[in-house]
Parts: C-alpha cells; structure tokens; sequence
C-alpha cells in the first residue's frame, strides 16, 4: 500500500489509495493517475484564471475520477 505524500503526482493523489493492493486496482488508478496529470500539465495550472481551455481541462479531470471508481466498482463487482 502507498501512502500519500508530497513526492505523489496531482494525478497519483486524485485517484487516492489502494489499501487492499489490488493488482488490477493498481493497474486502473495508475492509467487514469497518467489521465490526470497530462490533463492537470495542459490546463496550465490555471488556478485562478477564468478561460474555457482550464475549464475543460478541469472538467476531464473530474469525468476521469468518476470513470475511474466506476472501473474499480466493475473490478470488485460479483453477481454472486
């Protein structure tokens, strides 16, 4: 399990934890960690500033989290 600190990416602290160290788990938050930080780079950390390209941006980033806990929801998904 990796615990979040400072070295941790924008994208690897957006997807947050693995504390049962899922292989697969691993495998989805990494990809989507790599989503995030392309997308947090291009949107130019435009913070504090109003244009559509940091908006979108920013909009991808929150789509891309919601993706990723639907993926670990299909992950750990038993129709038993």
């Amino acid at each position: 399990m990796r615990v979040a600190d400072e070295s941790m990416t924008f994208g690897e602290r957006a997807v947050g934890l693995n504390p049962s160290g899922d292989k697969d788990v691993a495998k989805i938050n990494a990809l989507f960690a790599e989503i995030i930080d392309f997308c947090n780079e291009e949107r130019g950390g435009a913070e504090g500033r109003r244009n559509e390209r940091a908006r979108l941006f920013s909009r991808a980033i929150d789509e891309a989290q919601v993706a990723q806990m639907l993926a670990i929801k299909a992950i750990a998904w038993s129709d038993e």
